[in-house]
C-alpha cells in the first residue's frame, strides 16, 4: 500500500488543532447592565457640556469685525464701474469708514473675505501644475494638461503659473468656470473685465484728539511653513528671477508677470510670493476669508492691540463680484489657541451633551419603571 501524501485529501485545508486557530482562547465580553451603562451616559453628558462651555467662553473672548465693502461708502462708484466692460480697466479707489466698539487686544489679523466664490469645485482645484510650482524647468515650459485652457497664451507661450486657480487670483473665478465649461470663453472680453490686480487695502486709525495714524501691517510671513518652504519654490537660477521665467507668459488675467508681483521686495516674487501662496490654498466653502496682514504692535498706539475708535480702509477696488453674485469684505480678528471666532464646535458639544443627558434620563426612567421587575438581561 502506497504512502498517503501529506497536504492532500479532504482534510488538507483544515486548520491546525490549536487554541488560536480553533478559537478556543479565553475571551471577555462586557456585561451591559443599567449599573454600567447609565453612569457612562451621565459622564459623557457632563464631559461634553463642560467642553462646550469651556470652548464657548474661549470663543467669546476673541474679537471679530466684518466690514462688507462691496457697495459701501464711495465703493458704490467702483462697483458700478466694474459693470461696464469698457470702463472696467480704469483704476478705481474708494474709502469705507467703520467703528471698532471695543479694543482688540493682542495680535490682530487682517483678512479679505469673499462670499459665493467656489474654490472647492473639482475642475477648478485640479487646474494647477504642482511640478511647475516647485520650480521644475521642464514643467515651467511644458505645463500640465490639467491647466487647460490656462496653460498657454494666445501666442502659444507657456503660462507661469498655469491653471484656473492662479489665473483667477482674487478674480471672478465662478463665471470663468461656467463659461469655459460651456466652450464659450471669450478671452478678449474677459481680459477687458478681469485684467486687473487684486484689491489692496490701507487701514487708517482716526483718534479722537489727533491726526490720523496709518495702521502698520506685516505683509510677509502670512503663509504656512510647508507651503512657503516645500510646496512652492522658484526655478533655480544664477542670474535674475526674470531670466529664470524667460520664455513664459503671465496668466491671462494678470496685470504683471509672476516675477514682479512685489516690486518693493525682490525676495517676495515668483512662486514664493506670499499673496499667491495664500490664494493657491483653496478654501473648502464658498464663503471664506484669507489672511492679508498682521498688525505690527511695535508702534504706538498699537502696542496693546487695535484700540477702539473710528477707522477707515482705503481700497484699490479691482475685483468684480457681480458676475457671480458675490460679496467682498474685510475682516479684523483676534485669535486664541482655539483659532478665530467660530461657534460651531462649542455649540456641537453643548447639543451633543444635552442629547446624551436626555437619553440618560429616558433610560433611567425606563429602568425604574419596568427594568427592575423584568428578567435579567444577562440570562
Amino acid at each position: 500500500m502506497g504512502k498517503v501524501q501529506v497536504g492532500t485529501g479532504p482534510f488538507a485545508r483544515r486548520p491546525d488543532n490549536s487554541a488560536f486557530k480553533q478559537q478556543r482562547l479565553p475571551a471577555w465580553s462586557p456585561s451591559l447592565t443599567p449599573y454600567t451603562v447609565l453612569p457612562v451616559f451621565y459622564l459623557l453628558a457632563v464631559v461634553c457640556v463642560l467642553l462646550g462651555v469651556w470652548l464657548f467662553i474661549t470663543v467669546e473672548n476673541t474679537h471679530e469685525l466684518k466690514v462688507d465693502y462691496t457697495e459701501e461708502g464711495t465703493c458704490i462708484r467702483c462697483f458700478e464701474l466694474r459693470k461696464d466692460p469698457i470702463q472696467a480697466r480704469n483704476s478705481c479707489d474708494c474709502v469705507v469708514n467703520f467703528n471698532i466698539p471695543k479694543t482688540f487686544p493682542g495680535d490682530v489679523f487682517f483678512y479679505y473675505g469673499l462670499v459665493n466664490f467656489h474654490q472647492n469645485l473639482r475642475r477648478y482645484m485640479d487646474s494647477r501644475d504642482e511640478d511647475q510650482l516647485v520650480g521644475r524647468k521642464k514643467s515651467l515650459k511644458s505645463p500640465s494638461s490639467y491647466c487647460e485652457p490656462f496653460a498657454h497664451d494666445e501666442h502659444g507661450e507657456p503660462i507661469a503659473p498655469c491653471g484656473a486657480i492662479a489665473n483667477s487670483m482674487f478674480n471672478g473665478e465662478t463665471h470663468l468656470l461656467v463659461t469655459y465649461k460651456e466652450n464659450t470663453l471669450n478671452i478678449d472680453l474677459f481680459k477687458t473685465l478681469f485684467n486687473l490686480c487684486s484689491d489692496s487695502f490701507t487701514l487708517t486709525y482716526h483718534p479722537p484728539d489727533g491726526a490720523e495714524v496709518p495702521v502698520p501691517l506685516y505683509r510677509r510671513g502670512i503663509t504656512w511653513y510647508t507651503d512657503k518652504n516645500v510646496k512652492f519654490r522658484n526655478p533655480p537660477t544664477n542670474t535674475t528671477l526674470q531670466l529664470a521665467f524667460q520664455g513664459t507668459a503671465q496668466p491671462l488675467f494678470w496685470q504683471q508677470p509672476v516675477y514682479e508681483l512685489d516690486p518693493a521686495d525682490p525676495s517676495n516674487n515668483g512662486f514664493i510670493n506670499d499673496d499667491l501662496i495664500v490664494w493657491m490654498r483653496e478654501a473648502a466653502f464658498p464663503n471664506f476669508k484669507k489672511l492679508y496682514g498682521i498688525l505690527i504692535r511695535a508702534e504706538t498706539p498699537f502696542s496693546e492691540g487695535l484700540p477702539a475708535g473710528n477707522y477707515s480702509v482705503n481700497i484699490i477696488y479691482n475685483f468684480p463680484v457681480q458676475y457671480f453674485q458675490g460679496r467682498k469684505e474685510v475682516v479684523l480678528s483676534t485669535v486664541s489657541w482655539f483659532g478665530g471666532q467660530n461657534h460651531f464646535l462649542p455649540i456641537a458639544y453643548l447639543v451633543t451633551g444635552g442629547l446624551i443627558f436626555i437619553a440618560a434620563i429616558v433610560l433611567t426612567v425606563v429602568y425604574v419603571k419596568v427594568g427592575r421587575d423584568g428578567k435579567n438581561m444577562e440570562e
